[in-house]
């Protein structure tokens, strides 16, 4: 079990994740005292997922919506008020 800063945590945030994924334990320490334990999530482990993450569906493949009227009109007409 590898020992890190809060600051260390903050900074390689990534790097310490990648680590945690791959089966690596850290302590945090605050001040040079162990504040927390960052391990990875077991197989039997109490946490469950109320809700999957959705994948989202991109801006491209979604159907164009076309308005009755051409926008370039709508601005015209809005820009003739002034």
């Amino acid at each position: 079990m590898r020992t890190i800063s809060q600051r260390e945590l903050r900074n390689d945030n990534a790097a310490v994740v990648r680590g945690v994924a791959d089966g690596e334990s850290y302590i945090i320490t605050r001040h040079g005292v162990p504040v927390a334990r960052l391990v990875p999530v077991g197989s039997h482990s109490d946490l469950r997922i109320d809700r999957p993450a959705k994948k989202r569906v991109k801006y491209a493949d979604r159907k164009r919506v076309i308005g009755p009227t051409p926008s370039g009109e709508v601005l015209d007409d809005l820009r003739g008020d002034r």
